[in-house]
């Protein structure tokens, strides 16, 4: 059993997860800073996390918000080391003499210069050893996927700007994809929606409650209902609009149906003992915060005819399928050990 000091992270698009081995999950922050441009490198970070989402829309104008990490890729890399190191360095502390092991799932679209920079990151944030683990692999392992078993399953890893495909057989990954579609997609449909249908724009922020409190990858058969606030494009002021669920469901179409069609690519392109395995026995298992979308995977069991399922606790998947490779290195260290960032 690993020292409750070691750390699984999953460094995604929209948030920060680091999940104590022995102790559960002991951070979830946004991965969004409110820097200052102007300033000096070593003081420009104004806000972290939280508090930096809550700010997005509202930022002062000498005040920037920035995502470091888009559609899968590091947009502003020294905005990610300073958002990685200050929650880092927040759970782990400072240990001189016993420092924790990490593991960590980055996502796909990451290059290794900048897989090497993030575990620097991890290094001088107080970490002793820090290995990688495939982003598909580590959630099959969160969800409860037994990966080592001959038989074919399938995950799908629904992040904010990425989605991560894979068949599963063996130990091994057998077929993947990573298009960029994910929960920002579906926020940009709504927002192009609202402003074609009705001059209306909203923010980030907007489009994404609207998605959550009311938005469906299903017909509902009540019609809900929920104000948002935004943007005349006809007089320029602001007002506030009643959107319905069926105006939201309709948004969301042409990237539900990208989503849906990348699964079907994949499933096209596996072995046919493999498909028939997630076809009869397995099925589909959804995890990462997107598949919290309500009726998705009743949208994807219904276009694909085989049989779909939310993972439990979804959007923790990946943190806890890291820490597992720690917590069990018997059972899942093999995962880890030809793949090893050094200082």
């Amino acid at each position: 059993m690993s020292s409750v000091e070691d750390i699984g992270i999953d460094l995604g698009t929209s948030s920060l997860i680091i999940y104590a081995c022995g102790d559960g999950i002991k951070l979830r922050e946004a991965s969004v800073v409110i820097k200052e441009p102007e300033a000096p490198a070593s003081r420009c970070i104004r806000y972290w996390g939280r508090d930096a989402y809550r700010m997005i829309g509202r930022v002062p104008s000498h005040l920037v918000a920035v995502r470091p990490l888009r559609e899968g890729v590091v947009s502003d890399i020294q905005a990610a080391k300073d958002l990685l190191s200050y929650f880092v360095q927040q759970t782990v502390g400072k240990h001189w003499f016993k420092r924790p092991n990490a593991v960590i799932s980055m996502p796909s679209g990451i290059n290794e210069e900048e897989r090497r920079h993030i575990a620097a990151i991890l290094y001088d944030s107080g970490c002793k050893r820090v290995q990688p683990l495939d982003r598909p692999l580590a959630a099959a392992l969160g969800a409860g996927i037994d990966v080592r078993s001959v038989s074919g399953s399938m995950v799908v890893d629904i992040g904010a700007g990425m989605t991560d495909i894979a068949v599963l057989s063996n130990d091994h990954i057998t077929v993947s994809d990573n298009p960029k579609l994910g929960g920002d997609q579906f926020d940009e449909a709504i927002i192009r929606y609202l402003r074609r249908k009705h001059n209306f724009l909203i923010g980030e922020l907007s489009a994404e409650k609207l998605k959550m409190d009311i938005g469906s990858a299903i017909p509902l058969r009540e019609t809900l209902y929920a104000d948002v606030a935004g943007r005349s494009l006809i007089s320029g002021l602001p007002k506030s609009l009643r959107v319905s669920s069926d105006e939201v469901f309709e948004a969301m179409d042409e990237p539900l149906t990208d989503l849906i069609e990348k699964i079907r690519g994949v499933l096209e392109r596996t072995p046919a003992a493999l498909g028939n395995d997630i076809f009869d026995k397995s099925g589909i298992t959804l995890t990462g915060g997107g598949a919290m979308l309500y009726g998705l995977s009743d949208a994807i069991a219904a276009s694909l005819k085989v049989k779909c399922t939310v993972a439990a606790n979804p959007h923790d998947c990946v943190a806890m399928g890291c820490a597992a490779t720690m917590e069990n290195p018997r059972e899942f260290g093999r995962y880890l050990a030809t793949n090893r960032f050094r200082p």
